[in-house]
């Protein structure tokens, strides 16, 4: 089913897993995605990884995430080192084995580079691969948006106006980069409406397994840190097990302000973790997603 049909008729709570860099690093994703199963998400997503570098294990666990464990997966596809045709060929793949829905994104330079750079016959910009998706398959697509703007874009206005141009090549839904106040979000949204962006806009929340993990990521995507967070964070910088304490603390507030809110759903970086996840869900005890149903 296309996840723009599932958000008409629910709140929705999915979880986003990222492959191997080695095949025998994929039994650990699914023993993750089994352990979340029991909060009936209702859907999944599998990143490309950094620079599309383990792409093919991508479609292998979306694949078999589709026909082995009964989940509705969303498959990540990026404009990273590939030509349009070869992007095309993965498409038609992924329909074959009954994916019908992609989050399409640009990617980010592979590691080491700073600057992306399409490869000669590729796309440029995630707005070409919406379209290509969007005129050439059936399937639901999803893009990206970033609630504190994203970290090329010389400003919020800017930044507002590419996400736009995302939903008017094609894109049903909009799913946010990681944030840590909710007031962010809120403001996105306010500007986003403004802006005469009308599908729905999913938060995505990453909760935080150690100090210096969280702080990387915020580095590395443009997310701010609330001063009240960073001070709790240098308490625990060198105790993970605290450090994961408070962020399943501070990532459930978050979910029941935003939950409160009205929110059309909540999208988990999970990091094939799924320890603060369920102790996360089994603080909320959301209706269809308890795991003690």
């Amino acid at each position: 089913m296309k996840i723009k049909d599932i958000l008409k008729k629910t709140r929705t709570i999915s979880c986003e897993f990222f492959p191997p860099r080695a095949e025998e690093g994929i039994p650990e994703v699914f023993s993750a995605v089994d352990r979340l199963k029991a909060y009936r998400p209702d859907f999944v997503s599998v990143t490309y990884g950094a620079g599309g570098s383990t792409r093919a294990f991508t479609e292998r666990i979306t694949s078999e995430m589709k026909q082995q464990a009964d989940l509705e997966v969303m498959a990540h596809l990026t404009c990273v080192g590939q030509t349009k045709e070869e992007i095309h060929s993965v498409l038609e793949r992924l329909d074959q084995t009954g994916i019908e829905n992609i989050i399409a994104l640009r990617g980010d330079p592979p590691r080491g580079e700073t600057d992306f750079v399409p490869v000669e016959g590729g796309f440029q910009h995630a707005t070409e691969l919406i379209e290509h998706i969007h005129n050439n398959f059936q399937m639901g697509v999803a893009a990206a948006c970033y609630p504190e703007g994203h970290t090329e874009s010389p400003n919020l206005s800017a930044d507002l106006d590419y996400v736009k141009q995302k939903v008017d090549k094609g894109a049903d839904f909009l799913i946010t980069q990681l944030f840590f106040d909710n007031s962010d979000f809120f403001g996105f949204l306010d500007r986003a409406k403004n802006a005469g962006i009308d599908v729905p806009i999913i938060p995505g929340l990453l909760p935080i397994l150690s100090a210096p993990q969280i702080r990387r990521f915020a580095s590395m995507c443009g997310a701010s840190i609330p001063p009240d967070l960073d001070r709790q964070l240098d308490k625990c910088a060198d105790d993970d097990q605290s450090a994961r304490a408070l962020g399943i603390e501070h990532a459930t507030k978050q979910v029941e302000e935003l939950w409160a809110n009205g929110v059309p759903g909540i999208h988990f970086y999970v990091l094939n973790r799924s320890y603060s996840v369920s102790k996360i869900l089994d603080n909320l005890d959301l209706p269809g997603h308890s795991g003690r149903d």
